[in-house]
């Protein structure tokens, strides 16, 4: 078991998710929760924080403590995207969106989807430093990743369990998602919603994937990779009918992908010429004297150094010296 949690990786893998997830930490401030600064303006006696909020505990947000939050999260985020102090820079920004997301869902409503991004954000520090393009293997670094994978996981296999657990069987047979287009369906769902049954079938369809979505981690590479693909079109189909991106565990899940291989900023060096494509690397060691191959020697001259000497001493004559030493 501990060497399946530990399965090495690739460095540059490690380097990859950790851009992508710093990235989205910013992305997230400003796109997905900038109304997390608005709860500033609700009357103190309505913030209830979560158990975790109540243990440490943490104070009442005020516009001077969010304000702080804010900014010093967006400007780490965008440190620690770059590799630089990977733990400094990593257990800050854990710390700081932990109480951005308590502020958040202090209020009456808990999103689900911010799991498997706390998780990520709380292990990637363990992970050390990592460069992109790196192929060097890390068992700390797998960790990070198998960790995350499994938070991304749960957070399916969870979801169904509380479906069948606070809805039972009527979940299955239920209106859920006829209720959901009603309040924020798009025009593709008012299409699907007229097909006779089909919602009914799609209730059982969604809570069977996420069922049996740990299956993920007994398949082959890759035909894990294939439904990692499927969990990623399940939510292109989610947003495109009732306007639910999940975005913080669309971030979370590329702990399942090979972003080693994805380099955008070579790719952008070989478009510019700069570092074109199977040049051959400037750091190769170079070969020293006495590995460069002088051919046979022929027998009775020794080594490179005595057919030297007999070469002088062969041209001594014409060169106006006394042949010997």
């Amino acid at each position: 078991m501990s060497r399946w949690l530990t399965e090495a990786v690739p460095r540059g893998r490690i380097a990859a998710f950790r851009t992508v997830i710093y990235l989205f930490v910013a992305a997230d401030l400003v796109i997905f929760t900038p109304w997390v600064r608005t709860r500033v303006s609700v009357p103190g006696e309505l913030y209830q924080p979560l158990l975790v909020g109540r243990l440490l505990p943490l104070p009442t947000p005020t516009p001077a403590l969010v304000a702080v939050i804010f900014w010093s999260l967006l400007l780490l985020a965008l440190l620690a995207a770059t590799g630089r102090a990977p733990r400094l820079l990593g257990w800050a920004v854990c710390a700081l969106y932990l109480e951005w997301m308590i502020i958040a869902m202090s209020y009456g409503k808990v999103d689900h989807d911010r799991f498997g991004l706390l998780v990520a954000l709380a292990v990637l520090p363990t992970a050390g430093r990592a460069r992109h393009g790196d192929p060097t293997r890390t068992e700390a670094g797998g960790w990070a990743l198998r960790v995350t994978q499994l938070a991304v996981i749960c957070t399916y296999f969870l979801a169904a369990w509380a479906k069948l657990r606070f809805g039972g069987l009527d979940w299955l047979t239920g209106s859920v998602l006829a209720r959901a287009i009603i309040r924020r369906g798009t025009d593709l769902a008012d299409l699907i919603a007229q097909v006779p049954y089909l919602l009914i079938v799609a209730q059982f369809g969604i809570v069977a994937f996420e069922l049996f979505s740990p299956l993920v981690f007994l398949l082959p590479a890759r035909w894990r990779l294939a439904m990692v693909g499927f969990f990623y079109s399940f939510h292109v189909v989610t947003i495109a009918t009732i306007t639910i991106s999940f975005a913080p565990h669309l971030a979370a899940m590329t702990s399942f992908l090979p972003l080693e291989q994805v380099r955008p900023v070579l790719w952008a060096r070989r478009l510019a010429g700069r570092d074109p494509a199977g040049s051959a690397p400037t750091d190769a060691p170079q070969p020293s004297p006495a590995d460069v191959d002088t051919g046979p020697v022929p027998a009775g001259q020794g080594t490179v150094g005595a057919r030297v000497e007999q070469a002088l001493d062969d041209q001594a004559p014409a060169l106006g010296r006394p042949a010997g030493p």
